[in-house]
C-alpha cells in the first residue's frame, strides 16, 4: 500500500513538530514504510519527512528525500532565511497570478517543458494563503541538523542539477551529515526533477528500493 501524507499547506499548524502526524494519516505506529520526501514548489515534503523520522524513528525502514532541506534554519544562513520568510509571506498576500510569476523563474528555465511549467503553475494557482504562512514561518525555524547524524536507515538524496532553491552545496551538507545516505544528482534539470525528468527520478527511486531489498 501507499500512504499518502496531506499537503501540509493547508492543514497542518504545527507543521514540522508532527507529533500528531501519525493520526492524522492514520498509520499503525508499528508499521515499517519507505517514506519519500519530495520538496516541490512550495510544499516542504523533505522536511516533513525527516520530521516524521524524528518523531518515529523506527517507523521508515528507508528514506527518499528528494531537493530537500534540514528546514531553512538548518540549511540556509540566517540572513537568506529572513529574506526568504519575508519574501514569501508577502507573496502569499498577492494574487494567485503573482504567485506564479514569482516562483516559476525559481523552479524552471526557458528550456523547461511548457507543459510542466502549466502543471506546477496550476498547483500554485491552489495555494491556501493562510497555509502557506503557516508552512513558511514553521520551516523557516526549523533546523533538523542535529536529526541528520542519527538517520540509521538507507538514505536517497535526489538532487536536481540546477535547483536554486534548494542548490548542491545543501545536498552535500545533507549527504556528509546522514551516515547511509547516497547522493544523486540528476542533471539538466531544477527544483522539481521528478516532474521535469521522470523517467530519471524514477529509474533511480526504483534502483535505490531494489538495494534497499537485497540488505534486508
Amino acid at each position: 500500500k501507499a500512504y499518502i501524507l496531506p499537503s501540509p499547506t493547508g492543514i497542518i499548524t504545527k507543521l514540522w513538530e508532527l507529533r500528531d502526524v501519525l493520526f492524522i494519516v492514520h498509520l499503525p505506529s508499528t508499521l515499517q514504510i519507505v517514506v519519500i520526501g519530495l520538496s516541490i514548489s512550495i510544499i516542504f515534503g523533505g522536511g516533513l519527512a525527516i520530521a516524521l523520522y524524528k518523531h518515529h524513528p523506527g517507523m521508515p525502514r528507508s528514506l527518499i528525500l528528494a531537493s530537500a532541506y534540514a528546514g531553512w534554519a538548518g540549511s540556509l544562513p540566517p540572513e537568506e532565511v529572513a529574506t526568504r520568510l519575508e519574501r514569501g509571506i508577502e507573496h502569499s498576500q498577492r494574487s494567485a497570478e503573482d504567485m506564479i510569476n514569482t516562483y516559476i523563474p525559481t523552479l524552471y528555465d526557458e528550456s523547461s517543458k511548457k507543459e510542466d511549467i502549466e502543471r506546477v503553475s496550476n498547483m500554485i494557482a491552489d495555494f491556501h494563503p493562510e497555509g502557506t504562512r503557516i508552512s513558511l514561518k514553521a520551516f523557516a525555524e526549523a533546523d533538523y541538523r542535529d536529526v541528520l547524524p542519527t538517520i540509521s536507515v538507507p538514505t536517497l538524496l535526489l538532487y536536481g542539477e540546477n535547483d536554486q532553491r534548494s542548490p548542491l552545496h545543501i545536498a552535500e551538507a545533507m549527504h556528509e551529515r546522514i551516515p547511509r545516505s547516497e547522493l544523486v544528482t540528476i542533471p539538466g534539470v531544477g527544483h522539481d526533477s521528478n516532474i521535469e525528468d521522470p523517467e530519471t527520478f524514477n529509474r533511480e527511486v526504483r534502483n535505490f528500493l531494489m538495494r534497499v531489498d537485497t540488505m534486508t
